[in-house]
């Protein structure tokens, strides 16, 4: 690239950090948080995950079920969650309005208490990280935004860190000279580590993850094996003739980011003809699938009972490795084994993501993969720390002090690189046609001028 190029580089970089680095810091914070929530959740809720009602008496956990829902009439149990020793089974309820609360059965499946589903630590952490807790498209988009740029950030900052030679030795370095190499060193070292973070995010974003999920169902040898995509139905023949023509019970969807599991339904109170879940727990005992898993109800006359072991539930005890994810479907009434669709069964795309998405997270080879994330986090903030130090040391008193304005045309290098950055990222590439009409503004008024 030539200077022209160069120094327009130079100024995006410096224009793009300026505008998103609140929420780079919001996001990278509430990232350090989420790696953490496993940690914190079984300090701060160990009486609701690990405790035990006063009442002794030993109940089937159908009968358990009952309980919750007496205790919670306005809600529905959409979810069970069978963990392993020591933690309590996990209900999820739902009411009408879409709020979600948990419920907790100790070993006797007695109630020992519950939490509203929005207020815990990891869900906040959670929303904070993916929506700025607020929610709503513009934020989701801005959120994504922020990623895409971070990107440009850092590619650009290699980029101008090997052209400009900020990583030669100098013999005494002016201070303005030191802020720069402190910064062009460690942006050069998390470079990669972090565009691995970004990228294994982005499947929960607004358009990107739009695109990598249409992706996903349109070719499934590479995506979203068909079988996961299409559940299978539930044999109607057990339901008596004279029902089978009544409009099915209304369902309801609920998902978030990290912790949404495909097919989560409500449904109302059992019709009579459900089997219950203490024989669908021998069903998945017989079909070899071990604890942690969640059953999820199902949705319908047609539904079937999905009991699923996934790599990144975003709920503490749920997660298992990406090797013993599982997604197995159980006829609703006899409580029959259907079918079931497995790691091997996914195509490259979807196992990419399955690695990808705890790796993200922080949690698919235990501490150790927290203690990395957590420096490349804290590398980012020294990053962007020194990134400001630098601009506050080159600047003039009393004067804004952005880089050069670019003297010459672009060139094919720029170019190229800005048009594979816009198609790999197409929010980024929206944006950068309005920083485009802006800079052709400028330049206009400039040459008026």
């Amino acid at each position: 690239m030539r200077k022209g190029s160069y120094n327009r580089l130079w100024r995006w970089h410096f224009y793009a950090a300026l505008c998103i680095t609140p929420l780079l810091i919001t996001l990278t914070l509430s990232g350090i948080g989420y790696l953490f929530y496993t940690n914190i959740e079984n300090k701060a809720y160990s009486d609701l995950f690990f405790g035990q009602n006063s009442q002794t008496e030993r109940l089937t956990i159908d009968e358990g079920i009952g309980k919750a829902r007496e205790l919670n009439p306005d809600y529905t149990v959409s979810k069970v969650i069978v963990l392993d020793d020591p933690y309590n089974t996990r209900l999820t309820m739902t009411n009408g309005e879409g709020d979600q609360k948990y419920v907790f059965l100790d070993d006797n499946y007695q109630v020992v208490g519950s939490q509203r589903a929005e207020l815990t630590f990891s869900n906040v952490m959670r929303q904070t990280h993916s929506s700025l807790f607020v929610g709503g498209t513009v934020v989701n988009y801005l959120v994504e935004l922020a990623a895409c740029w971070a990107v440009f950030l850092l590619l650009t900052g290699i980029y101008m860190t090997f052209r400009g030679k900020v990583l030669k030795f100098r013999q005494n370095p002016t201070k303005l000279q030191k802020n720069k190499k402190w910064h062009a060193l460690i942006g050069t070292i998390v470079a990669i580590p972090m565009l691995v973070i970004i990228f294994t995010g982005l499947p929960w974003s607004a358009v990107m993850g739009d695109v990598i999920y249409n992706a996903s169902q349109k070719y499934p040898t590479i995506g979203t094996p068909l079988l996961k995509q299409q559940p299978p139905a539930s044999d109607r023949s057990e339901i008596p003739w004279a029902t089978r023509k009544e409009e099915p019970p209304a369902s309801s969807e609920h998902s978030g980011h990290h912790g949404s599991m495909p097919g989560m339904s409500t449904m109302p109170e059992d019709d009579g003809y459900r089997i219950e879940v203490e024989q669908l727990l021998g069903q998945i005992e017989e079909s070899s699938i071990s604890r942690p898993y969640a059953i999820i109800y199902p949705a319908g006359e047609d539904g079937v009972f999905t009991v699923s072991k996934s790599s990144n539930t975003g709920i503490t005890g749920l997660d298992v490795s990406p090797y013993d994810e599982v997604t197995a479907y159980f006829d609703q009434y006899s409580g029959a084994f259907i079918s079931k669709v497995g790691y091997d069964d996914y195509g490259i795309l979807a196992k990419w993501f399955t690695w990808g998405i705890p790796l993200h997270e922080g949690h698919l080879f235990g501490w150790p993969n927290q203690l990395i994330n957590l420096i490349i986090c804290l590398a980012f903030l020294f990053v962007i720390f020194w990134g400001f130090k630098t601009w506050l040391s080159r600047r003039k008193a009393g004067r804004f002090s952005a880089p050069p304005a670019a003297a010459s045309g672009l060139s094919i290098g720029f170019i190229i690189f800005m048009v594979l950055l816009g198609i790999m990222m197409p929010l980024f590439g929206l944006s950068l046609l309005g920083v485009l009409l802006i800079e052709g503004i400028r330049y206009l008024f400039i040459r008026k001028a």
